[in-house]
């Protein structure tokens, strides 16, 4: 099989990686930094340059779990080879999730979840950790060990991801003021969506918007730096007074959202009421309802009390049965939170991309605000991406609403960039 010879545009190259496109010199190579940066889409060219150049070759691309390489970096590599025109050239399984190129050279994408198949694959010339902060630093390390291919030349590691937490195996490895890594055969490489000139307008102004919201988010979101995270989750609120029926009438992109967290003898069942602003980011908390000891019959009251029984009130979906209770005494448009894996992280990540004003009668909800806080780690003393436990009765009540007014409205949730949104 002979070499791949293909003309490409350098314009399809971001400059600030140009200088490492055929430097192979460096065993290991972590590219860092904020969502939107482009290092993805450039270690998928630097790959494809390096194979089509060189026959026979096998790279091992990896993340924790199989299926999240099929929607990322899988993806990544046919966009890359339907852009250079040699798509067609290719052998491409999308079940087994393998790429063979014209040449001989080959991809192999699989995920940590299934170890025993990645023990089973030899030949290795390079190896491709995405999202490395996923693994355990023990995954690493043996997948390492297998990088030991003696028929090839320029055997390499690549490591990207985004920062997250000081408690990652990443920070003390690469970033620690003793690091354990040896400079002598590694390079690293730290970019942000500043260095990247394929970012869309819609994404340029999410990041403004979130340095203006979120100050500390944006520090570690988009400037991509190992930022500790404030105490509050919540900083991005105000208390107001306002009426929330005139805020309903000056803009049609103004929408009331309402949501219930279930309680009862220790926990309060609780009613949050919103206007909502798509348009510009705002939400208007004007009403609330906290108690304990409330039966369904209760709650229904409680909504005609607050006149929401008509509209549609987003609940916490491990009671179905209160649900449809709800729902039979009248409350016709009562539904269910959608719940999944991270889903209390997407939501508060989605919440604090809006500005919030809370009326001055909604006291208990705002002493929520006051008191959520991410969780601190003992060993560290850093605060981690995981909520608290307390003062999220009302907080989750909101929380629903509003992910499932985003979910209503443009068929998915509204993040920054899907694959972090949440810094896990």
């Amino acid at each position: 099989m002979a070499n791949t010879n293909i003309e490409i545009d350098p314009e399809v190259f971001n400059e600030v990686y140009m200088p490492h496109l055929t430097d192979y010199k460096n065993r290991f190579e972590v590219y860092y930094g904020g969502g939107g940066s482009g290092k993805s889409v450039f270690i998928t060219q630097k790959i494809l340059y390096k194979y089509l150049a060189d026959p026979n070759r096998l790279c091992l691309v990896v993340r924790k779990t199989g299926n999240s390489l099929k929607d990322s970096v899988f993806k990544e590599f046919k966009e890359r080879l339907g852009e250079w025109g040699i798509y067609e050239q290719c052998k491409i399984n999308k079940t087994d999730m393998t790429i063979t190129l014209p040449n001989g050279s080959g991809l192999i994408f699989k995920g940590l979840d299934d170890p025993e198949k990645i023990k089973s694959i030899s030949g290795i010339s390079d190896i491709w950790c995405e999202e490395a902060t996923e693994l355990e630093e023990f995954d690493f390390d043996q997948l390492c060990i297998r990088l030991r291919n003696k028929k090839k030349k320029n055997n390499q590691v690549f490591i990207s991801f985004n920062p997250v937490s000081k408690t990652k195996w990443v920070y003390p490895r690469w970033f620690a003021d003793e690091p354990t890594y040896n400079p002598d055969n590694t390079m690293i490489l730290h970019t942000t969506y500043l260095d990247n000139k394929f970012c869309d307008e819609d994404y340029l102004q999410n990041l403004d918007d979130m340095k203006k919201i979120n100050p500390a988010y944006y520090r570690i979101y988009a400037l991509g730096e190992f930022a500790s995270l404030d105490k509050l989750i919540y900083t991005n609120w105000e208390e107001k007074a306002f009426d929330y029926k005139e805020l309903l009438k000056e803009k049609d992109s103004r929408v009331a959202i309402f949501g219930t967290d279930f309680g009862y003898t220790n926990d309060y069942t609780t009613l949050i009421c919103s206007v909502i602003d798509e348009a510009t980011r705002e939400i208007w908390i004007y009403d609330e309802h906290f108690e304990k000891h409330m039966t369904n019959e209760d709650i229904y009251k409680m909504y005609g009390e607050h006149g929401v029984i008509g509209e549609r009130i987003v609940c916490d979906s491990s009671e179905p049965k209160s649900i449809e209770e709800l729902r039979r005494m009248g409350c016709k448009r009562i539904c269910g939170a959608t719940k999944g894996k991270d889903s209390i992280m997407n939501g508060i990540q989605l919440i604090q991309q809006y500005k919030i004003y809370v009326h001055p009668k909604c006291t208990e909800i705002q002493e929520e605000l006051k008191n959520y806080t991410f969780v601190k780690d003992k060993q560290t003393n850093q605060y981690i991406n995981k909520a608290i436990d307390k003062f999220n009765h009302g907080l989750d009540a909101f929380r629903y609403s509003v992910m499932n007014y985003s979910i209503y409205k443009t068929g998915k949730i509204r993040f920054i960039d899907k694959k972090l949104l949440g810094l896990h």
